[in-house]
């Protein structure tokens, strides 16, 4: 494992909820990463909760998440280490009460 996939490694498993985005939760730098904010709000997360990884400021983790997770998108949601999805995948989820019971039963 390289240094970056072990950096993405830690960052994932050491928080409960981490968001690799363009921005920050409080300045999101593009609408998909805005909308995955949305989401998790929506499904009551404190944003303060939220460990986000801004990938606009290392271009070896905006690469590197893409190789970790097999996704080519970002933003990329994890939730007590395990991969959830992008803002797509976050929204059906939502809409179907999905990703509220796994945000509850990771909690």
């Amino acid at each position: 494992m390289s240094d970056t996939q072990t950096r993405i490694d830690q960052l994932v498993k050491s928080h409960d909820i981490v968001l690799f985005m363009k921005g920050s939760a409080s300045f999101p730098m593009c609408g998909f990463s805005g909308r995955a904010v949305q989401i998790l709000k929506a499904c009551g997360v404190d944003p303060k909760a939220i460990h986000t990884v801004n990938v606009l400021e290392d271009n070896e983790i905006r690469q590197g998440i893409k190789d970790y997770s097999n996704w080519p998108t970002i933003p990329q949601l994890y939730v007590k280490g395990e991969f959830i999805g992008g803002s797509d995948i976050m929204m059906e989820m939502y809409q179907s009460g999905e990703l509220q019971q796994v945000l509850d039963a990771k909690a």
